[in-house]
C-alpha cells in the first residue's frame, strides 16, 4: 500500500497533538475568562499554538501537492465521503486560527495584548457580542465532529475492513 510522505505523516500527527493542546488551552482560557482570571500568557500561548496549526496546515497542503497522496481505497462512495471530510477538515483548520485572530482584533483581548494590561482582558460574558468568537466556537464544535468522523473511518479500516489503510499514515515503511 502506498504511504504518505514522512513529512506529511509527521505534520499530520503533530497537528493532532497541537489541536488537543489548543483545545485544552482554549477550554482553560474560557473558564479563566468566565472567572475573570485569564492571563495575557494564556492568550499568547493559545494564539501561538493556533498559529502553529495554521502554518502546519498550509505547509501540509503545499507538501501534499508537491509530494502527492496515495490513491483512494477503492470504494467510490466511501472515497468521496473521506475526501469530502478531509477537504472540510482542511478548511476548518484554516478558518479556526483565522477566526481566533479576528476574535482578538475585534475584542478587548487585542487591546489588552497590545498594551500588556491584563485588566483589559474580557471578563465573564466579554465575548457575548463578538461575532468572530461565535464563529470560532462553532468551528471548534465542527472540528470535534469532523475529527470523530475521521477517527471512526480509521477504526473501520483498521478493525472492520482490516485493509491496512492506516499504515499510510505511519512512519514505518510497508512492503
Amino acid at each position: 500500500m502506498t504511504q504518505y510522505s514522512k513529512r506529511l505523516v509527521i505534520i499530520h500527527w503533530l497537528t493532532l497533538v497541537l489541536l488537543i493542546g489548543a483545545w485544552l488551552l482554549g477550554s482553560n482560557l474560557a473558564d479563566a475568562t468566565d472567572l475573570s482570571k485569564a492571563t495575557l500568557a494564556g492568550y499568547l500561548v493559545h494564539g501561538l499554538v493556533g498559529t502553529t496549526i495554521l502554518l502546519l496546515t498550509i505547509t501540509r497542503l503545499f507538501r501534499r501537492i508537491k509530494d502527492g497522496a496515495p490513491p483512494a481505497a477503492g470504494k467510490a462512495f466511501m472515497d468521496k465521503t473521506a475526501i469530502s471530510i478531509h477537504y472540510v477538515l482542511y478548511a476548518v483548520l484554516l478558518l479556526l486560527p483565522t477566526s481566533g485572530v479576528l476574535t482578538i482584533i475585534t475584542s478587548n483581548a487585542g487591546k489588552a495584548l497590545l498594551s500588556g494590561d491584563a485588566n483589559l482582558l474580557p471578563k465573564a460574558d466579554g465575548y457575548d457580542h463578538v461575532f468572530a468568537h461565535e464563529i470560532h466556537e462553532a468551528l471548534v464544535t465542527l472540528l470535534i465532529v469532523l475529527v470523530a468522523l475521521h477517527l471512526l473511518g480509521a477504526i473501520k479500516h483498521q478493525f472492520i475492513m482490516k485493509d491496512g489503510l492506516m499504515r499510510r499514515m505511519s512512519l514505518r515503511k510497508t512492503e
